[in-house]
């Protein structure tokens, strides 16, 4: 706990002048929460045996910075009980595996033991379709002015899918993000699109499609409406007023941050003409 002296200027009415009262204000600092970043990707055409897990805890409300956590047991396991063991980089809050096996439509089961708690969510591999083209147009936009670009894919009509664009320029430091759904395309092509004024001529742009469960496209969407498709997406701390799907199984009010995904992607790096 820690004590922020403060001056209050109390004005009384009552008595027609005014007094000046220094009053100490006590603001608790809140018991950190673990925050798991948790998003197994799966490149299309790639092992995906090398994946990671990022652990840290939240901080008082005087810092900003997050702590890394060290000594925990990160486990990932499938429905065949195969056990992936992520194996801790010193000092870095990282845990990586370098054997895991992605299977789509596979079910797997995370398990963090820290702190004398233990945390666990469940997960089905999601696959996503191939991205087929990039199409360039140079009167995109509003005002028909802007370079605007269309990545396109082919729906899946067998089932419901759910998506994440993620869209990287090489003048811009954070990604763009974007959820969508097949409600109004179930079966048909369609695409993401830029959304990005600022594209230029020799511009690098890499395109990553995700396929994402109904779930994780209902958290992502609350984060792309937080962040303003700009900031951190899926693969940063998550805002403390967004739960995810992992619970303390331990102490389940003391919940922690963030989310335990599965996703196959396809991608593409562009140039802009």
């Amino acid at each position: 706990m820690r004590k922020l002296y403060s001056s209050l200027i109390i004005i009384t009415c009552f008595f027609q002048f005014s007094c000046e009262e220094v009053i100490p204000l006590d603001l608790n600092s809140a018991e950190p929460k673990l925050v798991i970043e948790a998003a197994l990707t799966w490149k299309k055409g790639s092992l995906g045996n090398a994946q990671k897990i990022k652990l840290s805890t939240t901080t008082d409300f005087y810092s900003s910075t997050p702590i890394n956590v060290k000594g925990a047991i990160v486990i990932v396991q499938n429905s065949a009980n195969q056990n992936f063991n992520f194996i801790e980089v010193p000092n870095t809050g990282e845990y990586k595996c370098a054997d895991f096996v992605p299977v789509i439509g596979e079910t797997y089961r995370l398990s963090i033991r820290y702190n004398g708690n233990t945390y666990s969510a469940q997960e089905v591999m999601q696959p996503v379709a191939e991205i087929s083209k990039v199409e360039q147009n140079n009167n995109g936009g509003f005002g028909g002015k802007n370079i605007e670009l269309k990545a396109h894919y082919i729906d899946p009509s067998v089932a419901k899918n759910y998506y994440l664009y993620r869209y990287t320029y090489s003048t811009q430091v954070t990604s763009n993000f974007y959820t969508d759904e097949d409600v109004f395309f179930n079966g048909n092509e369609f695409f993401s699109i830029s959304q990005n004024d600022k594209i230029k001529s020799g511009d690098k742009v890499e395109i990553n499609h995700y396929g994402i469960s109904r779930t994780y496209f209902n958290y992502m969407s609350v984060l792309v409406s937080i962040a303003g498709n700009s900031g951190g997406g899926p693969f940063q701390s998550p805002p403390a007023t967004v739960k995810g799907n992992i619970i303390n199984t331990t102490k389940a009010e003391n919940f922690p941050l963030g989310y335990f995904s599965l996703c196959e992607y396809d991608s593409v790096n562009y140039i802009v003409k």
